[in-house]
């Protein structure tokens, strides 16, 4: 099954303006939530432009993968410099 069908992405905005105008000083936040058990499974606190990266590899991985593919390739992503990108 597609990963896109397991996981739900939730991202919350610091702020109202796209990431290239954000201020440095803007949190956005990151959620994959698994659909049927509603508990966070990653989770990331980014500056605006660096969360737009992952926000796109992230949903293109969602498309792409296997659950069980996505999983092994996002397990140990929890920090900003361990991103598969």
């Amino acid at each position: 099954m597609k990963a896109n069908r397991v996981f739900h992405l939730i991202v919350t905005r610091g702020g109202r303006q796209p990431a290239f105008l954000a201020g440095r000083d803007r949190i956005d936040r990151i959620e994959l939530v698994s659909v049927d058990e509603g508990e966070i499974v990653l989770y990331w606190e980014l500056a605006p432009k660096p969360a737009a990266r992952l926000l796109r590899t992230l949903r293109a991985d969602l498309a792409g993968l296997e659950t069980e593919a996505f999983i092994d390739r996002w397990r140990d992503a929890d920090a900003a410099a361990d991103w598969p990108l």
